[in-house]
């Protein structure tokens, strides 16, 4: 039997663009995601837009109910800013205060600690007109929007996150191409990881001032990066590999400042930021009170053995590549190495490297295809969801065991919810929905998880 310590938490994770719908109802304004579906529908999958996602919009009340039967005592979500704040004057949008205050009250209502997001890839498009997050006007955009949620929603939160894996807009706004504007531009990406950070920052800095008493912190995407070998070349890569894709927030969020040797290599490649000695005070006087940890995959990287031209547009390849390591084991639907071990090794660097902060898990799940075959006796049996949670579960405990200082663990996702550019492609939830009648029922998994927060553990 795996047990958990008394008190730990057990839930779901989701966003409000990709759960929420009503995406042109009562007042709401476009975000990125609705006006690129409009400019361009066919950069998404089987032409399914954000308009209606999950549609908990005008389904919270039965959905909370369904949070209860599924056994969470926590649970996260996001605040659509679009919703929230149509326009660029910064007017409140009184029946999206409303509806957030029914909402999280319902939730409350139910003992479930509610977490809340200010930010998961949903930038207003008012905003993105003038840069987005490579425009220091939207900082100060965010501060303001963020102060507002602290005024209208605190007394429903038990605690607040800033941002929801912030590397991802930077890598897929301005060097992948997988994000709204979608370009490719090293500088623009630079600037949009600073501001970002500052605007992290700025909106706990803001939360104390209003002598907040909640816990605030960020949300990341931890992917540990794996050498190939032990050759010097291999470590170096991976070394350099955690600097741009961990330590570039988790430093700045934790300890209030960035590594040196990321400083110096943005440096060398003439790619800093705008930024000043103001804005960095800000960032150092202003950490976290606790962290959350999205985990699904690890990173496996090797050395580039290539010459790199001395004019070519700059690329992290440069420092360090991919490598398909053979025989890893895979989730085929989603494109991604299974490596449940790394949620050890995120713990354990956590308890030595960044004072053993306060944590948990805010995201981990398995998305698969065509969940339909696996449907007996009308319920889907996902015993490869349950297997892979519990597989994951047995790693943190072990950590917690040595002292990791982890206080819950959520899934992605409660129920199927709408993703970016894969629309419904691949299932994630707890619960199945129906996207032709709406209807929603509780997989297997979710009987599972009830069962796993009945018990604070689970029988291996």
């Amino acid at each position: 039997m795996i047990k958990f310590p008394q008190g730990f938490l057990y839930g779901s994770a989701t966003s409000a663009a990709q759960s929420e719908g009503a995406a042109n109802l009562d007042g709401k304004s476009e975000n990125t995601w609705d006006f690129w579906y409009k400019e361009d529908p066919y950069k998404f999958h089987n032409l399914i837009g954000p308009e209606k996602t999950t549609d908990i919009y005008h389904n919270y009340e039965k959905d909370v109910e369904l949070l209860e039967k599924t056994g969470h005592s926590v649970f996260r979500t996001s605040i659509g800013w679009s919703r929230l704040i149509p326009a660029m004057d910064g007017e409140v949008n009184p029946k999206a205060v409303k509806f957030y205050r029914d909402y999280f009250s319902k939730i409350k209502e139910k003992n479930i600690t509610l977490y809340i997001n200010l930010f998961h890839f949903d930038m207003p498009m008012y905003l993105m007109d003038i840069g987005g997050w490579t425009n220091k006007k939207t900082v100060e955009a965010y501060v303001s929007y963020a102060k507002k949620c602290f005024e209208l929603f605190d007394d429903l939160v038990d605690g607040w996150f800033t941002f929801n894996e912030p590397i991802v807009h930077v890598q897929c706004q301005y060097m992948s191409g997988h994000h709204y504007p979608a370009e490719v531009n090293p500088q623009k990406a630079i600037q949009c990881a600073f501001y970002t950070q500052l605007a992290s920052s700025s909106a706990i800095k803001a939360y104390r001032e209003m002598d907040g008493k909640k816990k605030i912190g960020i949300i990341l995407n931890l992917t540990p990066s794996y050498p190939r070998s032990d050759n010097v070349g291999d470590l170096k890569a991976a070394e350099i590999s955690e600097l741009f894709n961990t330590a570039s927030f988790l430093d700045p969020s934790v300890k209030g400042y960035y590594p040196k040797e990321l400083v110096d290599i943005i440096a060398n490649e003439d790619l800093l930021p705008e930024y000043t000695d103001q804005d960095l005070q800000i960032i150092k006087e202003n950490t976290i009170d606790f962290l959350g940890v999205n985990y699904y995959q690890p990173l496996r990287v090797m050395e580039n053995p290539y010459l790199y031209k001395d004019n070519a547009m700059f690329s992290p390849g440069k420092y360090y590549m991919g490598y398909d390591m053979p025989g890893k084991r895979m989730n085929p639907y989603r494109g991604w190495e299974i490596y449940p071990k790394a949620l050890y090794d995120i713990a354990i660097n956590i308890r030595d490297n960044y004072g053993n902060i306060e944590w948990l898990v805010t995201e981990n799940g398995m998305g698969v295809e065509d969940e339909e075959r696996f449907r007996k006796d009308g319920q889907i049996q996902d015993d490869y969801r349950i297997e892979f949670f519990k597989e994951h579960l047995y790693w943190l405990s072990k950590a917690i065991e040595e002292g990791a200082n982890c206080k819950g663990y959520q899934v992605w996702t409660f129920i199927d919810c709408w993703s970016w550019l894969n629309a419904y492609k691949n299932r994630y939830g707890l619960v199945e929905l129906d996207l032709k009648t709406g209807e929603r029922k509780i997989k297997k998994s979710g009987e599972w998880f009830y069962e796993l927060r009945k018990n604070n553990g689970f029988e291996l």
